[in-house]
């Protein structure tokens, strides 16, 4: 089963819409493993206020979903990635975002494929020679 990097950017979108193609995706899974660095939960925490605004459900209802979609994906702890790929992932992200750094990193430790709405980031990593990613 190959495995899947799923980042903020596709997280948010499955939260924020139930007619996301994203949700569905990550909810009916069985082809891909889907993984993502502990660190989404410091996203998600730090912009609880504009994923309950953008997705226009109740605080019960958001956490609803939350819950469903945490269900499918394995969550890796970025201590456990090795400091090569922690670092190959700094030197990669270090100006575009380093916000990206551990699905970068984990992307490679896993030799997974990125999963990102993120084009700044495919553009930015692109150039470097980095292409790994999902396309659905």
């Amino acid at each position: 089963m190959e495995n899947l990097v799923v980042d903020t950017s596709i997280f948010f979108s499955a939260l924020q819409s139930k007619n996301a193609k994203a949700r569905a995706f990550i909810l009916s899974q069985e082809e891909f493993q889907l993984c993502s660095p502990n660190y989404l939960f410091t996203e998600i925490f730090k912009h609880k206020g504009r994923l309950l605004k953008k997705s226009k459900l109740s605080e019960e209802e958001l956490l609803e979903v939350l819950n469903k979609l945490l269900l499918n994906i394995h969550f890796v702890n970025e201590g456990l990635i090795s400091f090569s790929n922690a670092m190959e992932a700094f030197r990669l992200c270090k100006d575009i975002d380093e916000n990206d750094t551990a699905f970068v990193a984990l992307t490679l430790e896993l030799g997974a494929r990125l999963w990102t709405k993120d084009e700044e980031l495919k553009s930015g990593l692109r150039s470097k020679g980095f292409d790994r990613f999902f396309e659905p």
